[in-house]
């Protein structure tokens, strides 16, 4: 995929079990030629878990993107009035972040980027990641697949047997939803297999 000329806002938010799937599909985009813009939420800026430390991820993203980490509020509103971002993906996208993006509320650096690409009519892809995604978050994501310019990195069910309502996007597959939704589509399959522990 061709992507030079084009400026990508890749949000991260804290699902922290995925990042390490993630941080490769940023470089496919530099690959590409794409400007990224990368944003965070609070939780990727403050929290250590096992998965790594938040320096670390941190030094990721400003090492592949060689841009600033846009981390509040205050940083990523300018996203709309200078109408920067050709495509913005969340990447993980939390339930967390998608119950309160399907519900108007803007909170965090993530959401004040979401706000400012639909104020311009622009792409938001979401590439979910949440233990609830088939429970009490079901209705936001359905509220969120009707939304004009909002479109969806396929997802499925990662571990039906353990936690039924989880659901995770098949996050190798972000670039291609993003090239789709800047020219308007859905990638398809949206719902695949996606099992990968038992």
């Amino acid at each position: 995929m061709d992507w030079h000329g084009k400026t990508v806002g890749y949000a991260i938010t804290g699902s922290h079990c995925t990042f390490a799937e993630v941080m490769p599909q940023i470089q496919r985009f530099m690959d590409g030629g794409a400007n990224v813009v990368p944003i965070v939420s609070a939780s990727v800026l403050n929290t250590d878990t096992r998965f790594g430390t938040s320096e670390n991820w941190l030094k990721q993203l400003k090492d592949i993107t060689g841009n600033d980490i846009i981390s509040t509020i205050v940083e990523a509103e300018p996203l709309g009035p200078s109408k920067l971002l050709d495509v913005l993906t969340i990447a993980p996208c939390t339930g967390n972040t998608t119950s309160k993006l399907a519900n108007a509320m803007t909170d965090s650096p993530v959401l004040m980027a979401a706000k400012s690409q639909m104020r311009n009519g622009r792409p938001l892809v979401l590439a979910i990641s949440t233990n609830d995604g088939l429970g009490l978050n079901a209705a936001n994501i359905a509220k969120l697949l009707v939304a004009k310019h909002i479109y969806f990195v396929p997802f499925g069910q990662d571990n039906p047997e353990g936690k039924p309502n989880s659901l995770v996007a098949q996050m190798d597959l972000i670039p291609e939803a993003c090239y789709a939704a800047l020219q308007g589509n859905q990638l398809q399959p949206m719902l695949v297999q996606r099992f990968y522990s038992a």
